[in-house]
């Protein structure tokens, strides 16, 4: 079964608009700039935790955690 992949950019757009950068975004949550970009690139999951942390650092209602995390990344196909 293929990796579910999602998409982030409503995400990076708020981590810019309410903390300015990425990093900034990483050692709000505890974690490495490395271990985040991972997870905005779909090589690792965020946890449940980290989602909740996310919302209230990002002050993201807790009815709009889908949008931010659970948007499904649409693959682009090359049409001949």
């Amino acid at each position: 079964m293929d990796r579910i992949l999602f998409d982030y950019s409503k995400l990076k757009g708020k981590i810019v608009e309410v903390l300015g950068n990425q990093g900034n975004y990483a050692k709000a949550l505890g974690l490495s700039e490395t271990s985040i970009t991972n997870k905005l690139n779909n090589a690792v999951y965020f946890t449940q935790g980290e989602i909740v942390t996310s919302a209230e650092v990002l002050h993201i209602n807790l009815e709009e955690i889908s949008t931010y995390f659970f948007t499904l990344k649409v693959e682009k196909t090359k049409q001949e």
